[in-house]
């Protein structure tokens, strides 16, 4: 190789060295505007507050605000450009045209971007407006002071608080109503789609929600109303002091007959306005269950208020006939029986009640539990009707036995007084105690088995105890009474022996 081939060989590195100069000199040039760009596009937008406005509950305690972004993402756009340019300069296309590929797509979408960003500041202008007005129809209205008098808030700065968070809702609300707009202009599909659905079932609810809304009102309204003149009629025509005569209301003064049927109207009411609200939102898995509840409880309610009316009348015969059997008894003596039976009184005190008036209590209980037990058929309580019934077919057998038990025990005291008058002895007070404890054996024994109380067990122990005493009995004659029975045996052979001589 000689000399000339070697200095053609540095000759074309030397003639790159200019335009490398050049290429670097336009990166360096590049570089400084594209970051004096970014930072006068940084500075310009906090100039317009744009951040602070658009997410001011979002607090101020971000690392980068968004105009720090947007001035960081013009800065790095412009330095690849310019490295696009610098890459071209050397003809090193192999490393520029990735770049220019990116950048090609990224100019594709700023119409897409600025489109987008149109929306978004129109959507923005349209949330202030709005914010402003309903602070003005808040002011208009004194809203503040009519959240504290409804006591929604409890003082006029936590109302101030609420307005003030009412109306920040109604601007996002209405930036939310913008977003799909804003993501159908990027093409962003794979969240745009999903998303305005969402929005589009929820905005076609929200018609439904007032209507259900607007139906419970009037259905309050009118149910209020029709409680209120209901309660005044009734009070007017005496309804609390029929309530009090006959025992069905207490006297107290917040509860009373008339205000009670009144709440009972506006509740029959109310749950045909409730059904009609839910049928309006159309949520079937919410609303149908509900509606065949409130509907069961609609057509029970007929027999609910007959069976309400039977244990009313049963309340009121069964007090009438309580007086008439305590009067009737007490005509009869009916409260010396338990002196006739030779019990004598039940407490060393006068009892603070009679037995004329414990007996008209279970006759009223009694009748009361018959008109109970219709009623609970009306409403279909078959449990209830089943026990009631039982109650019911075991009142005659306790009445029998009860009955059972005071017969026992006058006979067996009617029996003792007989034996003492008519046995003049020195034994007649025990024969007469026997004869009396022994009736009212059998007569326990009697009851028991009247009450069904295990009947093999008290047969059994009735059987048991007879024959006890038959056999206590005989023993005791046997051998403790030999010598009296041979003595008396002996007397009445020598009675007979002389008979026969005669």
């Amino acid at each position: 190789m000689n000399v000339k081939d070697m200095l053609t060989g540095w000759y074309i590195y030397t003639d790159q060295i200019p335009r490398l100069l050049l290429a670097l000199l336009v990166l360096l040039i590049g570089w400084l505007i594209s970051k004096g760009i970014g930072k006068a596009v940084t500075s310009l937008l906090k100039k317009t507050s744009f951040d602070d406005k658009l997410f001011s509950n979002l607090g101020t305690s971000k690392k980068y605000s968004s105009e720090t972004i947007i001035g960081k993402i013009v800065y790095y756009t412009l330095l690849v450009v310019v490295f696009i340019i610098f890459f071209n300069m050397l003809n090193l296309s192999l490393i520029a045209q990735p770049l220019v590929y990116m950048m090609s797509t990224m100019t594709g979408a700023i119409p897409n971007i600025i489109k987008a960003a149109l929306i978004l500041l129109f959507a923005w202008v349209v949330a202030n407006l709005l914010r402003l007005l309903f602070k003005k129809g808040a002011a208009m209205l004194q809203l503040e002071s009519r959240l504290v008098k409804w006591k929604m808030a409890e003082n006029q700065v936590e109302a101030h608080y609420s307005v003030e968070r009412i109306a920040q809702g109604v601007f996002y609300f209405v930036l939310l109503l913008f977003l799909p707009g804003v993501l159908g202009a990027l093409q962003i599909e794979g969240i745009s789609g999903p998303f305005t659905h969402a929005l589009t079932s929820m905005l076609a609810f929200i018609p439904k929600l007032f209507a259900a809304a607007l139906i419970v009102l009037i259905g309050w309204l009118i149910a209020k109303l029709v409680r209120d003149i209901l309660t005044n009629f009734l009070k007017s025509l005496g309804a609390d002091h029929i309530g009090q005569r006959y025992g069905i209301i207490k006297g107290k003064e917040d509860t009373n007959l008339s205000s009670i049927i009144g709440n009972i109207v506006f509740i029959f009411i109310l749950i045909p306005t409730i059904i009609t609200a839910l049928e309006k939102l159309d949520l079937k898995g919410i609303s149908e269950p509900a509606i065949a509840m409130l509907n069961h409880i609609l057509t029970l309610i007929p027999n609910m208020v007959v069976a309400i009316i039977l244990m009313l009348v049963g309340i009121w015969l069964g007090k009438w006939i309580e007086k008439m059997v305590v009067q009737m008894l007490w005509r009869l003596r009916f409260d010396s029986i338990f002196h006739q039976i030779g019990i004598g009184s039940l407490t060393p005190e006068k009892p603070k009640f009679t037995l004329s008036q414990i007996v008209g209590l279970l006759v009223k209980i009694v009748i009361v539990l018959l008109f109970a037990v219709e009623a609970l058929q009306i409403v279909h309580l078959d449990f209830l009707v089943t026990l009631a019934t039982g109650v019911i077919a075991y009142l005659p057998m306790l009445l029998a036995a009860i009955l059972i038990l005071g017969v026992g025990l006058y006979v067996g005291h009617l029996l003792e007084r007989i034996l003492q008058n008519v046995i003049k002895n020195n034994y007649s007070r025990t024969l007469a105690a026997i004869a009396k404890y022994t009736i009212f054996a059998i007569t326990v024994f009697m009851a028991l088995d009247q009450l069904g109380v295990a009947h093999s067990i008290v047969n059994a122990a009735f059987i048991l105890v007879l024959g006890g005493l038959a056999l206590a009995f005989g023993l005791a004659f046997g051998l403790g009474g030999k010598s009296f029975a041979a003595k008396y045996l002996e007397k009445l052979d020598d009675k007979l022996d002389k008979n026969n001589h005669l």
